[in-house]
């Protein structure tokens, strides 16, 4: 369970990284869907985040580092 909660983490911040350039290089595009993909965009990463959060703190629990009690 600690290697999978450690590779699925990994991932979502690899995918937190990703959508952040991606959200970067928009930036630059001067097209019409510019503001509505840099919004699409930042949900996206705020989701994947949160998601890396979620993982992160399961880790915690299961390798003893977060304890309640």
């Amino acid at each position: 369970m600690e290697t999978f909660l450690t590779i699925a983490f990994w991932v979502a911040l690899a995918g937190v990284f990703i959508i952040l350039a991606l959200g970067i290089v928009n930036l630059a595009r001067g097209d019409a869907n510019q503001a509505s993909r840099s919004n699409q965009l930042m949900r996206m990463r705020v989701l994947v985040q949160f998601i890396a959060i979620i993982l992160l703190v399961l880790l915690g629990i299961v390798t003893g580092a977060i304890s309640f009690g």
